[in-house]
């Protein structure tokens, strides 16, 4: 457990913890918008004393603490983005943006960083290494935040990174451990398939998009169900279609939207090759034509096996056994990916949901919240995990920088 003055930081922090998460509901920003959001943390952070406090992009933020011994760094990140959604929650604190609301847990990450970071500033002479506070702006909307944060050098002296992520499908009282991949590569597609318009009462003259459209949809399904691996997980979903604006109209062309979903690297480049196969055998047997526009979004991210049993050793030792829900991967998509392509890192989902409280709407959500009482468990394991690694003794069994 933490130690008694620990305890009473942490206890004394918890409201004032909750009230910055309220503070960042009643006014989200839009990814790449975080302006006020990003000032505010900001000037939090400078508060503090003893951070040094940086703006390596428009509206992100970065603190880093210097431990009296020398170490490794640790990186924490929690991003501040919110969505395009209209809320439906009466909550006194509900957001007071027009068609934007933090459906995901965002505002409770920064909330609970900006916490830690208070408590961990005032005890830099525990530390052995540093610890660079990460608030990341836009996840929500790819090519993210977190890629950006990279190129500017953020990632350059880490060597390893935590993040945390509040979860209303886990109940308040677990952490979910995972261990491997935990979240899926997330890709989308465009593609156009191009006809020749007419008159709807002479089909034969023209080659209709609706018709090669409908088909290409059809079996675009049997990219999973007979061009996959039972043991592979894929998802090839279309999303959007955009046909005609008369009903006696053949259109010259059609839009489909989808998103693709994988974990494997070559299942991830074998849907791309087999969805332009599809588009390209069947508009040339109806004298048509296509335009492919293929989109990477974000990778898997996979946790790190070493770094990922501490994790799980300091959530037994400081809230025991019955806390730990062992998770499998998701086909949800997450930027934190772009860090561990300079570093080793953990991304742990922290329960926030509560059946009592009727909190139960899943993320993005008009309706989602969380449990606020989960805000002092991620606030809690980020203390002590950070003291855990950054001691003496874990210098020399956690894995170094790759």
């Amino acid at each position: 457990m933490t130690n008694p003055h620990d305890e009473k930081l942490i206890g004394e922090m918890k409201e004032q913890v909750i009230t910055w998460r309220r503070h960042f509901h009643e006014y989200p920003e839009l990814s790449f918008e975080e302006v006020s959001t990003s000032q505010f943390v900001y000037d939090t952070l400078q508060s503090f004393g003893g951070l040094e406090v940086s703006r390596p992009t428009k509206t992100s933020v970065v603190a880093r603490l210097k431990g009296k011994y020398p170490g490794r760094t640790l990186g924490l990140r929690a991003d501040m983005d919110a969505l395009p959604i209209q809320e439906e929650n009466d909550a006194d604190f509900r957001s007071t943006v027009d068609g934007v609301m933090h459906a995901c847990g965002h505002d409770g990450h920064t909330a609970m960083l900006l916490g830690a970071a208070k408590i961990l500033s005032g005890q830099k002479d525990e530390l052995s290494g540093d610890i660079k506070f990460i608030f990341q702006h836009a996840e929500e909307l790819p090519p993210g935040g977190a890629q950006e944060l990279v190129r500017a050098g953020v990632m350059d002296d880490v060597d390893l990174i935590v993040g945390l992520h509040l979860a209303s499908t886990l109940p308040r009282g677990k952490f979910g451990i995972g261990y491997g991949p935990v979240t899926s590569n997330s890709d989308t597609f465009d593609l156009k398939i191009i006809g020749k318009g007419g008159h709807s009462s002479q089909p034969e003259n023209s080659i209709d998009p609706i018709v090669m459209g409908a088909q290409v949809i059809n079996n675009l399904q049997h990219i999973v169900s007979r061009n996959t691996s039972p043991s592979e997980k894929l998802v090839v979903s279309t999303t959007t279609l955009k046909a005609g604006i008369a009903k006696n109209v053949i259109p010259g062309h059609v839009e489909i939207g989808g998103s693709v979903r994988s974990f494997d690297k070559e299942v991830r480049e074998n849907a791309v090759q087999l969805i332009e196969r599809i588009a390209r055998g069947i508009t040339g047997a109806h004298g048509g034509d296509y335009e492919l526009d293929y989109h990477y979004g974000y990778s898997s991210v996979i946790n790190d096996e070493s770094l990922t049993k501490t994790v799980e050793e300091t959530i037994v030792e400081q809230f025991g056994e019955n806390w730990l829900q062992k998770t499998g991967s998701i086909m949800g998509g997450e930027d934190f990916s772009a860090y561990l392509t300079e570093a080793p890192g953990c991304f742990i989902p922290v329960g926030a949901g509560n059946v009592e409280k009727d909190i139960v709407y899943p993320h993005h959500h008009p309706k989602f919240s969380v449990d606020e009482d989960a805000l002092e468990d991620g606030l809690r394991l980020l203390i002590s995990l950070s003291k855990k690694i950054l001691t003496k003794d874990s210098q020399k069994t956690l894995l170094t920088k790759a």
